[in-house]
This record gives structure tokens, sequence and C-alpha cells, in this order.
């Protein structure tokens, strides 16, 4: 009887093996290990640690080949995701994941562990990815696009109450928000009540004024 069955998904090999970063961001983690786990004078070879660029935080890597190479990497890890992890399409990563911001901040995340799972002398980490880190993601995902991509990339749905959320008219309203709390916490010059009925805004004049917030009267710095 034959045995003959159809080939797996992914051709030749039941497994792929987690992609490997560039020689760069391998460099990137030896100083990163380093910073964590040197000693003294390794440590202060490195310079100011807060510096050091994180690959998990895309947005601490400044220099434009490094973090081209980042994003080299990322994009091999969706590939290696998407074919080694998932079954329905309801999973997939899709193809526009760089034009979404908070994809790659957490594809950045998931790959760093990942990485560093795949590294441990037993699978105690690699079972905690399986277990929560990849699960976690994939559900995320899906809460957040939806199906907005699944066809092409789709603009921004929540872009109108964004630019709203940066309005002039919004920035005042938190500004003067802030400017309560901040009255009750130490008013100054004035009494507490005063401070809370008086904030500065910017009404096209060369300096802001100050506005009495409860009858709208615009008040001279010079008034008392």
């Amino acid at each position: 009887m034959s045995t003959t069955s159809e080939p797996n998904h992914l051709g030749a090999f039941m497994v792929r093996p987690f992609p490997e970063p560039g020689r760069a961001l391998r460099h990137c983690y030896r100083e990163l290990y380093l910073a964590a786990n040197g000693t003294a004078e390794q440590r202060k070879a490195l310079g100011d640690l807060r510096m050091l660029p994180r690959p998990w935080d895309p947005s601490s890597i400044r220099e434009p080949q490094l973090r081209r190479e980042l994003w080299t990497w990322l994009d091999q890890v969706v590939s290696w995701l998407n074919a080694e992890y998932v079954w329905d399409v309801v999973g997939i990563i899709p193809p526009c994941w760089p034009q979404h911001p908070h994809l790659v901040h957490e594809i950045a995340v998931l790959a760093d562990q990942r990485r560093s799972a795949g590294l441990g002398f037993t699978s105690d980490s690699l079972e905690e990815w399986h277990r929560y880190a990849l699960p976690a993601f994939t559900e995320r995902g899906r809460t957040r696009l939806k199906d907005h991509c699944e066809e092409g990339h789709s603009d921004w749905p929540a872009r109108a109450r964004y630019n709203r959320h940066g309005a002039d008219p919004a920035v005042q309203h938190r500004d003067t928000v802030f400017a309560h709390d901040e009255a009750l916490m130490s008013p100054r010059g004035r009494d507490a009540s005063e401070s809370l009925r008086l904030h500065l805004v910017d009404t096209g004049h060369v300096t802001p004024e100050v506005v009495d917030l409860e009858t709208g009267e615009i008040l001279d710095y010079g008034d008392d």
C-alpha cells in the first residue's frame, strides 16, 4: 500500500529555523549582553549604557544601516511566523505590517523574545513564548486589525479621531485640565481658588493672555 502523502506547506523541511539577525544586530546584542553581565571595565568601555540601541525598541536605533538591518530581520521573522505558526488566514500578519506602528512595536518584541528563548539551555523560555507571548500577540493583532487589510492595506480607521486629539481646541482643553490639577497641588501667586479660574491661552497675540475661565474675561498681566 502506498504511503505517499502530500508535501507539507513548507516544501522539503518539516520546520524552518528561526531567522538569525544580521552581523550588526548580533554586535548590538553582544553589547547589550556585556551591559547586563560584563565586568565594570567592559561596561565602562560601552559608554553611556542608556544610549545602546535595543532591537526590541526600534525607535532606540538611530543609525541608518542598523535600522535597515533590523527591518530586514523583522521581515524575515514575519515570514517565518506566517509559515510556521499560522494555519487559519485570520492569523496571518499582513504584508503591510510596516505601515502599522502597533505591529512594528509588537513584532520587534516578539522577535527578540523568540531569539532569546532559542538560546536557552532548557525549553522553559521557549515554552513561555509559545504559551504566552505568541498567543497574546496573535490575539491582539486579530483584535486591532480585524478585516481591514485582507485584500490590501487599508487607511487608518482612527485617523479622524487622532487628528481631533491633536487639534487646538482639544489641546487647549487638556491643558486647562492639567493647569487645574497643578493648581490644586501647588498654587502659586494667587490663592488656590483664583488659580483654578485663570488660565493662559494663545489668542493670536504676541504673548499669551490670561483668561478667567468662569467669565471668559481676558485679563492683563498687570491686573490684580
